[in-house]
């Protein structure tokens, strides 16, 4: 059984645009402290060809993305009006515009911390291997050393020897590195999330800040002045899709990818796990949770390659159909997937997962998926693996699965059985990955508006039971049983 307790979905927040602008007259533009606004919406709409300058087009560079974007405006960014607001989120102040149809989404403001967190722990893992030690926000250079000498337990062939000594040079938030991480947001919207890496994470050599509106990208150049990050954050005005396409040839992969769109990722990751460079991070969010919680489950498998079903595990299987849709891309392309970190919280789902290179391993990837039987009675699950992993002597050999693993009714109750997935039924996390970022964040519990919350998900995640895909809830056991529903106190070891 899964260890107790689990995130619940809570509706989103959204506030209005002209809430925030009255707010922004009253407090004469002064930003409010830590206050989480991010512009949802023209990130995958194309404008009229109009304002295009001719539709879609294809760029076949970021750097002429970069000039494209930077002969929009001719003069330095104005001075904010009196109907736009400035809103500040961690270390970043972003400027926005007055239109009635944009909403803003305070709630993702957890998304963006949490992702901030982790992409700060993966600089420290990815940039131990070449002697650069990590300097993120409230901490010392003693403490950087000290960290420097326990990544090489935790970064495993990444790292040797010399790198077990005090690195040759630090990265800090707000400079750039060299050998530092190049970073893709390819739908940045406001730029908002590009600008909190640039000052918020350390190893950051390059951000790219991409959108597909025209309107969208002037506002990301405009918040890139504002906040003085043309060092390291570049705007760009493509489609998506085709940006990462044409980033998959090895020089040009970038070593982090963030997708966060408005509904569902499926179009933007079969390039995505082939721009990504070899052990990169690929940072997904899902909100079509409708879609992926059973309500629609052929929506589902049209989209993500897999039946979503209505259960009391809904949230933990969505997270396991997208894990399953980012495998078997990645499978295409003789790659794989080892994921670091996947939560469920308010109306989305986020996973954060390392994609690599590996003939051998991709053999493995039938064996790591599994059918879903679900007892349409007692809510009783049984998983059928698709293939079978073994060793023989000194080789893994790799054969079909056997099935199935229930009757046709159910052996409880006698009621039918509905058939899910295939899902990702191996580890979601890294407990060694989430431990680094947990220590880190209560190292600095300044650092992040949401530190108390992203300790309190990440000290949960570390509960969870290695070896056991989905869980069954307490009031649903007490339900099928007809007993009164015990405490989850009483229930925890």
């Amino acid at each position: 059984m899964q260890a107790p307790g689990r995130l619940l979905i809570r509706p989103s927040v959204l506030c209005s645009v002209n809430t925030v602008r009255a707010v922004g007259r009253l407090l004469h533009c002064t930003p409010p402290k830590h206050s989480a606004v991010e512009m949802e919406t023209g990130t995958t709409k194309a404008e009229p060809e109009s304002e295009m300058n001719g539709g879609s087009r294809s760029l076949k560079s970021v750097q002429e993305q970069a000039e494209c974007v930077a002969s929009l405006s001719d003069t330095d960014c104005p001075a904010v009006t009196n109907v736009e607001a400035v809103i500040q989120e961690g270390k970043a102040r972003i400027i926005f515009p007055s239109a009635n149809e944009v909403f803003y989404n305070p709630v993702q403001e957890f998304n963006r911390d949490l992702t901030c967190a982790v992409i700060t722990q993966f600089a420290r893992q990815r940039l131990a291997a070449k002697g650069i030690g990590v300097l993120s926000l409230g901490e010392s250079e003693k403490m950087v050393v000290k960290l420097s000498e326990s990544e090489g337990e935790l970064s495993g062939a990444e790292t040797d020897r010399g790198d077990q000594q005090s690195p040759r040079e630090l990265a800090r938030p707000g400079e750039k590195c060299q050998e530092g991480l190049r970073v893709l947001e390819g739908l940045a919207a406001s730029g908002l999330r590009s600008i909190r890496f640039a000052k918020e994470v350390p190893g950051i050599h390059s951000v790219v800040a991409n959108d597909f509106s025209f309107r969208a990208v002037e506002m990301i150049k405009r918040n890139i002045e504002f906040n003085n990050v043309e060092h390291l954050v570049t705007p760009s005005l493509a489609d998506a899709s085709l940006l990462i396409h044409q980033s998959k040839r090895s020089e040009h992969r970038f070593d982090v990818i963030d997708l966060d769109p408005y509904g569902s990722p499926a179009p933007f990751i079969d390039a995505a796990v082939q721009a990504v460079s070899e052990g990169g991070l690929l940072c997904v969010t899902c909100t079509d949770m409708a879609v992926m919680a059973g309500n629609s489950g052929e929506t589902c498998y049209s989209k993500y390659g897999a039946m979503s079903i209505k259960s009391k595990f809904c949230h933990e299987m969505a997270l396991r159909i997208i894990l399953h849709s980012l495998d078997l891309r990645a499978n295409c392309y003789q790659r794989y997937i080892e994921p670091l970190l996947s939560v469920s919280a308010d109306f989305y789902i986020r996973v954060f997962v390392r994609v690599f290179t590996g003939q051998a391993k991709v053999k493995s990837s039938a064996s790591k998926q599994a059918l879903v039987y679900h007892c349409v009675g007692c809510g009783t699950f049984h998983m059928q693996r698709m293939g079978k992993a073994f060793l023989h002597g000194q080789n893994h050999k790799f054969t079909a699965a056997t099935g199935p693993p229930v009757a046709a009714e159910c052996e409880h109750c006698q009621q039918r059985h509905q058939l899910g997935g295939p899902i990702w039924a191996e580890q979601m996390h890294s407990p060694d990955f989430i431990r680094t970022v947990l220590e880190t964040v209560e190292r600095n519990p300044q650092g992040y508006k949401t530190s108390d919350r992203i300790v309190g998900i990440l000290s949960m995640v570390m509960e969870e039971l290695p070896d056991c895909p989905l869980y069954y809830t307490m009031d649903h056991l007490s339900s099928v049983i007809r007993s009164n529903t015990p405490s989850l106190l009483q229930m925890r070891p």
